[in-house]
């Protein structure tokens, strides 16, 4: 458990209402500063992201882009199929009438976004395509500028501010005594996810195996250090390093294939992550309201999610963060939802991250597969 997380148990253990009416605006102006960045990272990263597909539009490109959406896609499916499966059976109820009152608010500054986020992305894709079609070079390059800009936003404001705001949740998750009855849920949760990123690498290696003809195991068990990475950094970017040495020894590999596949799976192919998303929306969706969103929602849900992940790379928690106004916005959990599922995720993100780059040797083993079926030997770098 991160130590901002236990830190914000003990403190909301400890403390009284003078504390806790503290830390609910401190609380709330951090949320608000989440929220005011999504749109901007959506736009920020997605749209620059398009206009480089120019430059690389080879098939292989297409087949990756293909191949790491359907595992995403699958991945979200399959936490979506275990939710409503399982979580009937936790027998959640909302507990607010047992919980300890939460004093009022001292003050609270609200920070409306520029934009919906669901506006952020439709503009996004808009004028990626729009500046290939018209070859519009100088916004082109005041697009990357402006991406360099928001990856600061994210490391000088995003990236202190989320350990601060999931300890200010758990505090006052604490003080209410929602911790201490939610706590089998959590841990209930952090098994059935675990068991569903285990299911879907397994089922990724063996069709990767089934459609190479080729032993899976000779790309997963170079992956040791790389899991051990990931596991310690919560991150796929910095555990992309390792896994591009150590995917290097796999005899089963391509290796113009390889050295193509794995950094662009890296940055794409967030299967895990996305997979944490949609089982936490079911589960918090319960355990705050008593209901799980519909089937209907899902279907535009998972879709639209594998498209939000694009804007992920690099971020800690990038998935569920670019993807918090999507959540509101068609699934209608709330703010205090997407801030209980901030707290969650940060529990689950290791595990999340390993799958993401653990899995992208499968895609890797598909790709080269794929590549010596077509004899496609001009492969181009991104």
């Amino acid at each position: 458990m991160p130590k901002k997380a236990i830190a914000g148990i003990f403190i909301g253990t400890v403390a009284n209402e003078t504390v806790i009416g503290i830390i609910l605006p401190v609380k709330h102006v951090l949320g608000q500063i989440i929220f005011f960045l999504i749109p901007l990272l959506i736009f920020g990263f997605i749209t620059p992201s398009i206009t480089r597909l120019k430059r690389n539009a080879s098939k292989l490109l297409g087949v990756s882009i293909t191949l790491a959406y359907i595992s995403c896609i699958g991945s979200a499916t399959l936490a979506a199929i275990a939710g409503y499966k399982l979580i009937p059976l936790f027998d959640i109820v909302p507990q607010s009438e047992s919980l300890a009152a939460i004093p009022e608010m001292i003050f609270r500054l609200d920070t409306p976004p520029l934009m919906p986020v669901l506006s952020a992305l439709v503009l996004s894709f808009m004028l990626g395509l729009s500046i290939i079609w018209t070859k519009a070079d100088r916004i082109e390059h005041a697009l990357y500028e402006f991406q360099n800009l928001v990856f600061i936003m994210v490391k000088k404001f995003l990236i202190p501010v989320l350990p601060l705001f999931i300890a200010a949740n758990f505090s006052i998750l604490a003080y209410e005594g929602a911790l201490a009855s939610r706590l089998p849920v959590f841990f209930a949760i952090l098994i059935i996810t675990i068991l569903c990123h285990i299911t879907w690498m397994a089922i990724l290696y063996s069709s990767a195996g089934a459609y190479s003809r080729k032993n899976p195991w000779q790309v997963l068990k170079y992956y040791g250090p790389v899991i051990l990475t990931a596991l310690g950094t919560q991150s796929s970017a910095a555990s992309l390093g390792v896994a591009i040495e150590q995917t290097k020894k796999s005899p089963v590999l391509r290796p113009d294939i390889r050295d193509f596949a794995i950094p662009l799976f890296g940055n794409i192919h967030f299967a895990g992550s996305i997979l944490d998303v949609v089982f936490l929306s079911l589960a918090v969706s319960q355990l705050l309201y008593g209901t799980m969103p519909g089937l209907e929602k899902l279907l535009v849900f998972i879709p639209l999610l594998g498209i939000f992940a694009i804007a992920a790379p690099g971020l800690p928690g990038g998935t569920l963060i670019t993807s918090l106004g999507l959540i509101h916005a068609v699934l209608g959990i709330d703010e205090a939802g997407t801030a209980l599922m901030i707290s969650i995720f940060a529990l689950l993100d290791s595990f999340g991250t390993t799958h993401n780059i653990t899995s992208d040797g499968a895609l890797t083993l598909m790709l080269s597969s794929y590549a010596d079926k077509r004899k496609d030997e001009n492969i181009q770098q991104i």
